[in-house]
């Protein structure tokens, strides 16, 4: 199907681009159109005029400085999932982008225009939550970060305004200790030496998702920071059942200072339930009730894969 007629700029700038979005009614932007323009196509989406911003190279690459990293909104899925300086930086996040779609998708999709979007199924909305992102926009009055709890507002709505710009997503490293501070090289593979070898942080993300399109019907992120085979403090998080990503902080606080063995990471995981509330999502994709009793099981397999006693 063809999309509607629409009026077509490409943006020389960061600021043309945000001038034309004041200038032009009913304006969206378009970077990789991978979500956009198949609403255009299914007439879910019809914007009088696109702006393209694809080739504005300010817009892209990988900066990792200290414990910080910084990507750039147009950089691609598949630009991320090759970056070295990220695999040793914050390997969670290269192979969730490594998992995103099929390679044209991966090739062609970016970061910014997939959080923009906002599908609750989005695999970087669910990893951006667990790792206490944030997201940098800018506008007419200039740019602001918003952190990633509050940038997701509901069902592919943002906080970002019609006239602003996603210019780049903020990300920490993942610490591991007592390895020469290796930064998260090893995130749940590999880890031959068990549980109590862990001293620092660990991430994982395991999902369900559509056996053709690759499409996340639910999944599961954790990032347990551990310390001779005991968790210290942990963050989870799920998408794909809920409107927005969420943090669990029942399953959070049924970590903190246990054991991790494979039943004590079971237990945890079972306290999900307390953190879902009623608005779980029913689609041709999976019922509610199919979500909300398969989430725990895909948030113990990051766990079990993230810690080492389990591998994909």
């Amino acid at each position: 199907m063809y999309t509607p007629d629409f009026h077509y700029h490409k943006a020389g700038s960061v600021a043309e681009a945000i001038e034309m979005l004041g200038h032009h009614e009913d304006s969206r932007l378009l970077a990789g159109g991978h979500s956009l323009l198949p609403l255009m196509r299914l007439r879910l989406a019809r914007p009088a005029t696109l702006i393209d911003i694809g080739g504005l190279d300010d817009l892209k690459g990988i900066r990792v400085h200290d414990d910080d990293i910084h990507i750039g909104a147009l950089t691609t899925h598949g630009e991320i999932a090759r970056s070295h300086d990220l695999e040793h930086a914050n390997s969670l996040v290269a192979e969730v982008a490594g998992g995103i779609g099929d390679p044209q998708v991966r090739n062609r999709g970016t970061i910014g225009g997939n959080i923009a979007h906002a599908d609750p199924a989005s695999d970087w909305g669910t990893i951006l939550t667990v790792m206490d992102g944030s997201v940098e926009v800018q506008g007419p009055n200039g740019s602001r970060t918003i952190a990633i709890g509050d940038f997701f507002q509901g069902a592919f709505v943002t906080a970002v305004a019609d006239n602003e710009i996603i210019t780049g997503i903020r990300v920490p490293t993942l610490v591991r200790q007592g390895h020469g501070h290796d930064h998260g090289h090893d995130h749940g593979h590999g880890h031959d030496h068990g549980a109590e070898s862990i001293n620092g942080e660990v991430g994982e993300y395991a999902k369900m998702s559509h056996p053709a399109s690759f499409y996340p019907v639910i999944g599961g992120a954790v990032v347990i920071n551990a310390e001779g085979g005991r968790c210290v403090s942990a963050r989870v998080a799920v998408g794909g059942l809920v409107p927005t990503p969420r943090r669990a902080p029942s399953v959070e606080a049924a970590l903190a200072g246990q054991e991790l063995t494979a039943s004590n990471l079971e237990e945890a995981a079972n306290q999900l339930a307390n953190d879902l509330g009623d608005e779980i999502i029913g689609d041709i994709f999976a019922s509610a009730d199919y979500r909300r009793a398969i989430a725990p099981v895909e948030v113990k397999h990051a766990m079990l894969h993230a810690i080492g006693l389990a591998h994909h």
